[in-house]
C-alpha cells in the first residue's frame, strides 16, 4: 500500500491565489562544486533557479537530434499517438512526449554525463526521467506556453512529493529574444503560487496544447515580475539550461520565420518518485510523467 504522505503544497483548494514558502532545498549538494560544476555556477542555481550553459553539445549532435526528430515527425502511425501533440489551430507537431521511448539517440541523451553529472550533483541523488519531450515552434506559427511553474501541475496532477526535479533543456535551434525562447523569472522558485480552479478529468488531454488550469493569476505574475524580472534564456543551439522545477516560466509565441525547437526532460531524485496525485484525480499517462 502507497504511504500517504503529508501535502506541503497543496493548490487549485482556494477561492484566491496563495503564496507558501518553499519547505524544500534548491540544491541538495553537500560539496561546492564538481567537475561539472562550478562553485559559482552551484551559487547561482540556488539564487536564481537556472542555469543556462552555451556549447555543451556539437553542431554535429544536434544536427543529429534534429534529424531524428524529423524523422519521427514523418511516420503517419506514430504521430497519430496521443505522445504526438499538435497545435491548437493546426495539425503541425507541438511535441513529442517521451521521445526517448521512440529513439536510441534521445535515450542516450537522457542519460548523458554532461547533463545527469550535473543534475545528480545538484540534487544529491541518483535521478530517472520523470518526462521528456520535444517542443518544436515552427515559424510564423508557434504558439506560446503560458507563465506556470512545473512542480505545481507535477504535485497535483502526477503526485511529485517535494522539489527535487531539474528539467533538462538542449537547444536544437537558434534561441532569440523573438522566436518565443524560453523565459524564466529569477528567484521566484522560492516561492510557491497555489492556483485557484478545480481541475477536470483528463484536463492533459487539452493542457499540453493550450493550459488553462495550475496557471497563475495575473496579480501573482506582475508582483513576481516586479521582484524578479525576466530573463531571457537567449543562446546559439547545442546549449544545455537547467532550470528548478518550481521556478516560473514560460514563452511566447514565434511569429518569426525562425523555428524554435529544443528537447527537454526532466530528472527526479530516486528519493521523490510519484505518489497518489495530490489533487485527488486519477494519474496521468505514463508517458506524460513516468511513475516507475
Amino acid at each position: 500500500m502507497e504511504m500517504v504522505l503529508e501535502d506541503l503544497y497543496p493548490s487549485r483548494v482556494e477561492q484566491r491565489p496563495v503564496w507558501l514558502d518553499r519547505e524544500d532545498p534548491v540544491v541538495y549538494a553537500t560539496e561546492t562544486s564538481n567537475e561539472f560544476l562550478t562553485e559559482q555556477q552551484v551559487k547561482d542555481f540556488d539564487k536564481n533557479g537556472f542555469l543556462i550553459i552555451p556549447d555543451v553539445f556539437s553542431k554535429e549532435e544536434v544536427e543529429a537530434y534534429n534529424n531524428e526528430f524529423e524523422r519521427l515527425a514523418s511516420i503517419p502511425e506514430l504521430v497519430q499517438k496521443e505522445e504526438f501533440i499538435k497545435e491548437p489551430e493546426s495539425q503541425i507537431v507541438r511535441s513529442i512526449f517521451a521521445p526517448h521511448k521512440l529513439s536510441e539517440l534521445y535515450q542516450k541523451l537522457t542519460n548523458d554525463p554532461r547533463i545527469k553529472g550535473r543534475v545528480n550533483f545538484l540534487l544529491d541523488d541518483e535521478t530517472y526521467v520523470h518526462q521528456a519531450r520535444i517542443n518544436a515552434k515552427p515559424g510564423f506559427n508557434g504558439k506560446e506556453f503560458y507563465w506556470h511553474s512545473d512542480f505545481e501541475t507535477w504535485h497535483i496532477e502526477d503526485g511529485m512529493p517535494r522539489m527535487r526535479a531539474i528539467s533538462c533543456l538542449v537547444t536544437m535551434t537558434e534561441n532569440k529574444s523573438y522566436n518565443g525562447s524560453l523565459m524564466l523569472m529569477p528567484g521566484s522558485h522560492k516561492k510557491y503560487v497555489a492556483c485557484v480552479g478545480q481541475t477536470p478529468d483528463d484536463h492533459y488531454k487539452e493542457s499540453l496544447r493550450k493550459q488553462e488550469y495550475g496557471v497563475p493569476d495575473q496579480e501573482s505574475l506582475e508582483t513576481m515580475y516586479n521582484r524578479h524580472g525576466i530573463t531571457v534564456a537567449e543562446c546559439p543551439p547545442g546549449s544545455l539550461i537547467l532550470f528548478d522545477c518550481n521556478v516560473m516560466h514560460g514563452s511566447n509565441s514565434n511569429i518569426t520565420p525562425l523555428a524554435r525547437r529544443n528537447i527537454f526532460f526532466v530528472l527526479n531524485s530516486v528519493k521523490n518518485r510519484l505518489v497518489e496525485p495530490f489533487g485527488g484525480m486519477k494519474p496521468r499517462p505514463d508517458f506524460i510523467a513516468e511513475r516507475g
